[in-house]
């Protein structure tokens, strides 16, 4: 990617990843109920924090992903509040029938929070870049999905979901990305946030693509065009109201994720435009194709998902809108 305008350089960067696993044992100081499993993966889901504190409180099941979320409703249903942790291609993937059965189908309390989520996982490759998971636990009926646009944000959804009856699902990611919010920042479950006002055209995000679309808002600025830009990292509940009315100010979106274009933030955003307020969309997201191996960064620029690419996409809403 290109160097992006002073004025949107970013003071720092946080992994969400690590940032689930400081918050989450912090949480376990303040919650003597909350358990945590993992998939022989602690070192890498960062649950290895937890477990050093808490030994007693903390079940590594083995390279055993379905065991794991068939245990963690048992731990549910004993009282306790569970976390379970794995790679997302592994928690969506190989254990979605027990996701289903056992956790979404009778709306057992489990945290489901899965790393390594999107392309930028990077040198592993498609096999374990997962670009479906969003769109798996958006279909099931009573998960919450969430994706956190950074750190801040991170160790708010957690703190949030502690606290939460139901299931959850988190999406976190492998590398770091820029810091757009307070430490002080709350979370707000089925509430989207204005991170920038516009009235040409809407950028909506989630997770690392929210950075993304902020960056676009300051090209397309350069062209004296105001971009209206959203953070919607709660994927489900999805703020309907938002959504509408942005289209309504701005007559067009461009959603933006790092995830495919289908099922994911894209897919929900057309639904809610359908229904309520038909206006062009263009949605920036994997577009029928798996992963590969390479560095993030050049990952992100080969399938499109730069602030160069969103902003491309909201010249042509604009070109699509209509004219009074």
């Amino acid at each position: 990617m290109g160097a992006l305008p002073e004025t949107v350089q970013f003071p720092a960067k946080e992994s969400t990843r690590v940032e689930y696993g400081k918050i989450l044992a912090q949480l376990g100081e303040e919650y003597p109920d909350i358990v945590v499993l993992d998939a022989d993966l602690s070192g890498s889901t960062q649950t290895a924090r937890f477990a050093k504190v808490f030994k007693d409180r903390f079940f590594n099941v083995g390279i055993s992903e379905q065991d794991m979320m068939g245990t963690a409703a048992g731990l549910a249903l004993g009282g306790k509040v569970p976390f379970a942790s794995t790679f997302a291609i592994f928690a969506t993937g190989r254990a979605w029938e027990q996701v289903r059965q056992t956790i979404a189908y009778s709306n057992i309390n489990v945290k489901i929070v899965a790393s390594h989520g999107g392309i930028t996982v990077g040198e592993d490759g498609g096999s374990h870049q997962s670009i479906e998971d969003l769109a798996l636990m958006r279909v099931l009926p009573n998960m919450v999905v969430l994706a956190p646009a950074d750190g801040p944000e991170t160790r708010a959804m957690v703190r949030w979901a502690a606290t939460y009856q139901g299931p959850v699902y988190i999406r976190t990611s492998r590398i770091p990305f820029p810091v757009i919010h307070a430490d002080s920042y709350t979370f707000k479950p089925g509430r989207g946030e204005i991170l920038r006002e516009g009235g040409d055209v809407t950028l909506a995000g989630l997770g690392l693509m929210v950075h993304q679309c902020l960056a676009a808002a300051e090209l397309l600025a350069e062209q004296g065009i105001a971009a209206r830009v959203l953070n919607l990292s709660c994927l489900k509940p999805l703020d309907w109201q938002l959504v509408v009315d942005s289209a309504r100010l701005t007559g067009g979106l461009v959603t933006a994720e790092e995830h495919s274009a289908t099922g994911g933030l894209g897919s929900a955003v057309s639904e809610i435009l359908a229904e309520h307020f038909p206006v062009p969309l263009r949605r920036v997201g994997l577009r029928d194709t798996f992963g590969m191996s390479g560095k993030p960064e050049e990952l992100l620029k080969h399938f499109g998902l730069t602030a160069e690419d969103i902003s491309k996409a909201a010249l042509t809403v604009m070109a699509r809108k209509i004219r009074p």
